[in-house]
């Protein structure tokens, strides 16, 4: 069983570079991570302990297959964010709806969504991108691959939709 401080670690070198590929650091953590059909909108994903699907970690990871790329990307982020800080509270599974909330705390949740957007936009990599030129919102959430909400949330700046 690798140690929070192993895990981290791992997520570290995942990180060298941009976009974070988060199927092979699920996997590097000895997670499987599926892609689930037929599942209701609101449900984005969930983390489970499984002997027959889980890797060797012995978790697996299922993420709602109607949803963007980017928001799969992200609530893969999110699981792998709770088996990182909370593997102890997921039992039979930590499952996510929507809006990332499930019946834990909101300050777990919390947690979860803020260790997510860490693993998915690093610091190293925003700045790295900027001073390469890609300064606009739309520009760094492109070379990440994440939603342009996502990355004005990251950056702390209001978020504007362009009318297509």
């Amino acid at each position: 069983m690798l140690t929070e401080i192993e895990k981290k670690r791992i997520v570290r070198e995942h990180q060298r570079s941009g976009p974070v590929q988060t199927v092979p650091l699920a996997r590097d953590l000895g997670l499987e991570v599926y892609h689930a059909n037929g599942w209701p909108d609101d449900l984005s994903g969930k983390i489970v302990r499984s002997a027959d699907r889980g890797g060797p970690s012995g978790f697996a990871i299922f993420v709602n297959a109607e949803h963007h790329v980017h928001r799969r990307r992200f609530t893969t982020a999110h699981e792998i964010a709770h088996f990182v800080l909370h593997e102890n509270l997921i039992g039979d599974g930590i499952i996510d709806d929507g809006l990332y909330r499930s019946k834990l705390s909101n300050q777990t949740e919390w947690e979860a969504n803020q260790m997510a957007a860490d693993i998915l936009m690093p610091w190293s990599l925003i700045n790295r991108e900027m001073d390469l030129g890609n300064d606009s919102v739309q520009s760094l959430a492109r070379e990440l691959q994440v939603s342009p909400s996502a990355m004005s949330i990251r950056l702390g700046v209001p978020f504007e939709t362009t009318a297509a």
